[in-house]
């Protein structure tokens, strides 16, 4: 097997400058770059990973955990994360927790164990028990999607979900809707938590009242959604809009209505959130606040290596913005 030296040899120049062109550390005249390249590639020379990053101090690799969940959303997530760690030199090592506090604690320690420079995590659910792994003291950055602890020792990304539910609701408002409902996620969750928030605050600033049988609580899947169209469908006053503050619920909305002979937007129209791919293919394609979900990966990887870069130890949070997309799940009335 080819080492630097013999790739030093070939190429006429010192191991040095072998190092400085495969790490791109030093400016390298091109003509010694292109005799460096071509012995690499002549002698098909491999870098050793090991002996980089015990240099560097880094292995130029992430972690990144994620809980079940049958939202395409997560994956999209992650493909960005993917996508973003390639284009900045790292690998990405991803691990499926299931929603198990002990399985996470597991990830987490092989992944410490692995010398990751940094660990990702999306999940689907906060409990003490995780925040307490949080909180823990670990030997690298971490950072958080869409929830995450009030806690100094870890970077905290997400969408203003606060404004994206005022961007629906005023959506609906705009075009004519006064009777709007919604349908909510757990609330126990900091976006389903803040997406109500907005809802109530475009339904206070337009002066409209909000009716509490017209509330009702999901669970961020599409059977939240089919349970309370279900709800809607029996009522002998239903809203004419509904604002879902998640597009598989949405989805399970469009699906139940349907079933029930309501017609979408004709005779309900409704407005769900975050954009996941499907929802533009749905019947009719669906009217949705978009988390920017390629930012978000973007910035939470570029976030860690900040991190990296920077040895602050404080934590900190960065929210993007979300992007009403219109299609044709809402009539405009009047």
């Amino acid at each position: 097997m080819a080492t630097i030296k013999d790739v030093a040899k070939l190429a006429g120049v010192s191991t040095s400058t072998v190092s400085h062109v495969l790490n791109r550390t030093r400016f390298v005249s091109e003509s010694r770059r292109k005799l460096v390249e071509d012995a690499v590639r002549e002698l098909n020379y491999r870098p050793s990973s090991i002996a980089r990053s015990l240099k560097i101090q880094r292995t130029k690799t992430f972690g990144m955990l994620v809980t079940a969940s049958r939202n395409p959303f997560f994956a999209e997530v992650v493909h960005g994360v993917e996508r973003r760690c390639y284009e900045q030199g790292y690998t990405l090592f991803l691990s499926n927790t299931e929603g198990d506090v002990k399985r996470m604690e597991t990830s987490l320690d092989a992944l410490e164990e692995k010398r990751v420079d940094g660990l990702l995590l999306l999940c689907a659910e906060v409990n003490d028990d995780i925040i307490r792994l949080l909180e823990a003291e670990r030997s690298v950055p971490i950072v958080v999607f869409d929830w995450g602890p009030e806690s100094d020792n870890v970077d905290r990304i997400y969408d203003n979900s606060s404004h994206g539910g005022y961007l629906a609701t005023k959506y609906l408002i705009d075009n004519g809707h006064t009777d709007i409902g919604c349908i909510y996620g757990p609330i126990e969750r900091r976006s389903s938590r803040e997406r109500v928030d907005g809802y109530h605050k475009a339904m206070e600033e337009a002066g409209l009242p909000v009716r509490s049988e017209w509330m009702i609580a999901g669970d961020y899947d599409c059977e939240g959604g089919v349970q309370a169209m279900v709800q809607y469908a029996a009522m002998d006053k239903r809203p004419t809009a509904v604002f879902a503050t998640n597009d598989m619920m949405a989805l399970g909305v469009l699906s139940e209505a349907g079933r029930q002979g309501i017609r979408i937007p004709d005779d309900l129209s409704v407005i769900g959130y975050d954009d996941i791919y499907l929802v533009r293919y749905a019947a009719p394609p669906l009217t949705t606040v978009k988390q920017p979900k390629t930012e978000l990966a973007a910035k939470a990887v570029d976030t860690l290596i900040e991190h990296l870069d920077s040895k602050r130890t404080k934590g900190k949070m960065i929210i993007v913005q979300p992007q009403l997309m219109e299609r044709e799940s809402v009539k405009k009335l009047g």
